[in-house]
């Protein structure tokens, strides 16, 4: 259960680190995400998921 809570705590991490660092990248992305599809957010939300287990898998096993 720890290794869940290190693991969303990195993520907090790395987000707060991007809107810090690149605030108006961050805005323009949002952007850009609002005219998306919801097809095309949900396929590179799925892509995302699968290479991120795929990525636990190979460090786990």
């Amino acid at each position: 259960m720890s290794d869940l809570f290190t693991a969303l705590a990195l993520v907090l991490v790395i987000e707060g680190a991007l809107y810090a660092l690149f605030p108006e990248a961050m805005q323009r992305m949002m952007a850009q995400a609002l005219e998306m599809p919801p097809t095309m957010l949900r396929n590179g939300g799925l892509v995302a998921a699968v290479i991120g287990f795929a990525v636990i898998w190979f460090i786990k096993s």
